[in-house]
Parts: structure tokens; C-alpha cells; sequence
């Protein structure tokens, strides 16, 4: 099980954190499923909220069966539901709908990203659940936005990357392609995180929540500020460059004698020339003007690359990178995922942790928030589907009968 705020790690006393985790006492529902409103509130629940998600009684949050690389869980649903109570409810049934609104009436937080209307239909919308609770916030995550004319478009991630121009800035000159990663479910999911946090900070002087607004189109829109302004008043589209840089040089992943690939990047000439002496070990190329400023490597660039290359060749990848720090050049490995799972700055930094789940214990990554002086996020088990309802229920005041009867006509499982 992972690591407890309060456990002492070895060789250091014990000393209980005179803080709490900041969102002790929060208590979030989540009418969720893939990855935007999964991955924001396993923020919320990271830092103490009680996420309490609820998913349909058949098979529940889709995520559930994307894969089973997770010792038979699939692996987007462990990443992005730690630390929740799961609720298994059929809202299309006027019990599940009343049981859910049983659960609202003590949240600070609903959270939802139900296909555009869904909400609406079933009285779950932002705007008509602050209306009947004054105190919640009530986040809708869209796809596109509750209006205009994409506003019912199904959505998912990679249609959305598309949509914000993401995947033309992507990849090589020949080929477009998409981010490897969800990265529209992940930038809804930041700003709804956001979001939520900031409603909440407004009804400590307020005390009033209120309706936030995400969709996944306005927030990838946003990470596209650069290439968009560039685009904008410059009026020329940035190129798709690989692993190069548009607009400098050498600034790209070269191979080295044992097969792997590191990649440099020089900002200016006074680390051309640092680079040209000490690594390339050709100092004559410092004062060569095909190669003296960038504006010249960049015009030159497949000579440039060509004249880097030939000298990494020479080197394992440790020694490339031992000697381009040595001479002060910004530089790194291309790292598969593997290597990454091993990285040593991680272990050094000690960002693994172990949490609960249905298949036994599973390796984590501490949230990138820290908090120096307080408790450790808090890393709970990933929950079965289902796994909390009777708990939850009977804590609303329903009988075992009731659960039964329930469970029977199939509005809970």
C-alpha cells in the first residue's frame, strides 16, 4: 500500500504534519468516464478531497475495459482514478437519479463529461444543480462548448487535437501526427482542476459555488498560443520539424555509437562556439560563417546537422552527454517509456509510491504538486466498479430491503 502522510520514512522520527491536506473535508461526485473529469478529479482526491464516482451499473466508466496491462486493469483507469468511492448507478432511472441528488446535498463539487446534452436531460447540468444547491460548484467538461455550431459533435481526443491544429505542428514535414498522449483530455482536465479549485476559493468569501465551464477545444486552443500568435501576426504557419527546431540550430536528437539518440540544443553563438571546441573538437567552425551565427546554422542546416552528427557517432550515448555538459550544452537522452519507469532522477527524488487496487498493489507517481511542511498527497486504492455503493447508500438511510429490491431491477450493482 503506499506510503502514508504520517508514516516516517527510514531513518527519520516521526513528526505528524501540523497541516492537513488542502482539500480535507471536500466531498466531490463525479458523473464521469474516459479521461478529462477522471484525471481532474483524481487531482481533487490527491490533495483530500472524497471523490465519490459514479458509473453505470453495466461495466460502468468505459475506461474500465480500454486494456488490462495493469495486472488485468486497464491502465488509463488506474492512472486516472485513484483515492475514489465508486457508486454504481442507473441515472436513467428516477431511484438512481434520487440516490445521486441524495449524494449532492452534502458535495462541494459535481463534476461531469457526459456526451453534449446528457447532463441536461437528466437535470444534471451546471446551471440547474447551482440553482437547486446554492453552495456547489458544478463543473460541465464538453467537448466543444454548450453553444455554437460543434456543440454537439462527438469528441474524443484525437478529433480534438485535430480540430485545435495540434497535430499540424506535429511530426515531420511529411507525415502529421497526433501527440502520444491525451492531450486535449489532459488540458481540460488541468483547467476543470483549475477551475474547480478557484470556485471553491471564491465561495470561502462568497458562499456561493457556482456553474465552471471547461471544454476540450478552448483549453488545447490555449496550449496552442504560440504557434496560433506566430500564425496570427506573423502570417506564416510554423513548419513541422521532427524532433528539430524551427527556428534554431543545432537543435535536434543525433545518434551515437551504442544506438541510442541524444538530443542537444544550442540557444546562442557563444554555445556554438563551446561547442564546436570542446565536443565536435573542429574550433574552427566558430568563426566559419556557414556555421558562425545562427541564422547561418539554420540556413545550413542539413551541413550543421550533418557536422554534429558526425561527431556524436563517435561516442557511446553517456559519453556524448558526459562531454556536452561538461561543455555546458543544454542536452538530454531520448528515453523510451521504459527508461523512463527507471529513471534515475525519479528514484533519486524517491516520486514512487505504491497504491491499492482491485489486482493488488500498483506502482504510482507522486502528483507533481508538492507541498514542503505538510502531508503527502493522498494516493488512494483504485476502487472496483460498484465497490462502495451499499456503504454509500445505506449512509443516505436506505434499509437492506431497499438495496435489494435495488440491486433486483438492476438501478444499482
Amino acid at each position: 500500500m503506499h506510503r502514508d502522510s504520517d508514516t516516517p520514512r527510514p531513518g527519520t522520527p516521526h513528526r505528524p504534519s501540523p497541516l492537513p491536506l488542502p482539500l480535507d473535508g471536500i466531498t466531490v461526485v463525479a458523473v464521469e468516464q474516459a479521461v478529462s473529469a477522471p484525471f481532474a478529479t483524481r487531482q481533487l482526491a490527491d490533495l483530500g478531497a472524497r471523490v465519490i464516482k459514479v458509473e453505470r451499473p453495466d461495466g460502468g466508466d468505459f475506461a474500465r475495459g480500454y486494456d488490462t496491462a495493469a495486472h488485468g486493469l486497464a491502465s488509463h483507469f488506474v492512472w486516472a482514478n485513484r483515492g475514489k468511492e465508486s457508486i454504481a448507478l442507473d441515472l436513467k432511472d428516477p431511484r438512481g437519479r434520487e440516490a445521486l441528488h441524495g449524494l449532492l446535498a452534502g458535495a462541494d463539487v459535481f463534476v461531469q463529461n457526459l456526451a453534449q446534452g446528457a447532463a441536461a436531460r437528466l437535470g444534471l447540468d451546471a446551471a440547474a444543480l447551482c440553482a437547486r444547491y446554492p453552495r456547489l460548484v458544478a463543473v460541465d467538461i464538453s467537448g466543444y462548448g454548450a453553444q455554437g455550431p460543434y456543440a454537439h459533435k462527438r469528441a474524443y481526443d484525437m478529433l480534438v487535437q485535430c480540430e485545435a491544429a495540434l497535430v499540424s505542428v506535429t511530426g515531420t514535414p511529411g507525415q502529421p501526427v497526433k501527440a502520444g498522449i491525451p492531450a486535449a483530455d489532459i488540458a481540460a482536465a488541468m483547467y476543470a482542476f483549475s477551475g474547480v479549485l478557484a470556485a471553491l476559493l471564491r465561495r470561502a468569501t462568497t458562499g456561493l459555488g457556482g456553474p465552471v465551464e471547461v471544454s476540450m477545444l478552448d483549453a488545447l486552443a490555449e496550449w496552442m498560443g504560440h504557434p496560433l500568435h506566430l500564425t496570427m501576426h506573423g502570417g506564416e504557419e510554423p513548419a513541422r520539424t521532427g524532433l528539430a527546431h524551427a527556428v534554431i540550430a543545432p537543435y535536434d536528437a543525433y545518434p551515437t555509437a551504442d544506438g541510442d539518440r541524444v538530443l542537444l540544443s544550442v540557444q546562442n553563438d557563444r554555445e556554438w562556439r563551446r561547442l564546436a571546441e570542446q565536443v565536435l573538437e573542429r574550433p574552427e567552425l566558430a568563426e566559419d560563417a556557414a556555421y558562425a551565427t545562427n541564422a547561418a546554422r539554420t540556413a545550413n542546416r542539413e551541413k550543421t546537422d550533418a557536422v554534429v552528427a558526425e561527431a556524436l557517432a563517435r561516442f557511446t550515448a553517456a559519453g556524448a552527454l558526459a562531454r556536452l555538459e561538461a561543455a555546458g550544452i543544454a542536452c538530454a537522452r531520448l528515453n523510451s517509456v521504459a527508461q523512463l519507469a527507471g529513471h534515475p532522477q525519479l528514484a533519486a527524488r524517491d516520486r514512487w509510491r505504491e497504491i491499492g487496487s482491485p489486482a493488488g498493489p500498483l506502482r504510482a507517481l507522486l502528483p507533481p504538486i508538492g507541498l514542503p511542511g505538510g502531508p503527502e498527497p493522498r494516493m488512494g486504492a483504485v476502487p472496483a466498479l460498484g465497490e462502495h455503493t451499499d456503504a454509500l447508500l445505506r449512509a443516505l438511510g436506505m434499509t437492506g430491503a431497499q438495496l435489494t429490491a435495488l440491486r433486483r431491477d438492476g438501478v444499482i450493482a
